[in-house]
């Protein structure tokens, strides 16, 4: 039996939400599944996975193959790079301290730069929620003349254009 690591869409239209599933090849993608490892957010800014870390590398391991979204997601969080030093660690290369030591390390790095991104897009969404309110200059009051003397004075520069 081919066992494949999945999306399965919920959501409402418009308004998709996943379940990252371990189902059999031949089942539909809504349908039945084996085991439920996560959840993944699409809509949220960043989105928003939660991966059972240990359960999808038991699965790796066991050869479920996942598709290139589920692939990606499980890049992100570090399942894959897991299950490569723990190859390093069957073949000889290193103990598993030292393997555990890299992926905290690269944990620790991935974390403060996620923070990073997190914190920019907050700042950037304030920026552009936050209405500017511009002081508006105090209004100058022209004095108007008294209405006799605006007539003498329009008479008088239409008898000079006349000339």
């Amino acid at each position: 039996m081919a066992v494949k690591m999945r999306l399965q869409r919920h959501g409402s239209k418009k308004r998709p939400f996943y379940f990252i599933v371990i189902a059999d090849a031949r089942s539909p993608r809504d349908g039945k599944f084996i085991q439920k490892l996560g959840t993944y957010n699409p809509l949220t800014v960043p989105a928003t996975v939660q991966v059972d870390r240990q359960k999808a590398l038991d699965w790796l391991q066991k050869g479920a193959q996942p598709t290139d979204t589920v692939r990606r997601i499980l890049s992100f969080k570090g399942v894959l790079y897991l299950k490569h030093l723990l190859r390093g660690v069957s073949l000889g290369l290193f103990d598993e301290a030292t393997a555990m030591e890299k992926f905290t390390k690269w944990s620790a790095e991935h974390d403060a730069q996620m923070a990073k991104r997190q914190s920019a897009n907050k700042k950037a969404r304030m920026d552009r929620s936050v209405p500017i309110v511009k002081k508006v200059a105090e209004p100058v009051v022209v004095e108007e003349e008294p209405a006799a003397e605006a007539a003498e004075t329009s008479t008088e520069e239409e008898t000079k254009t006349e000339e």
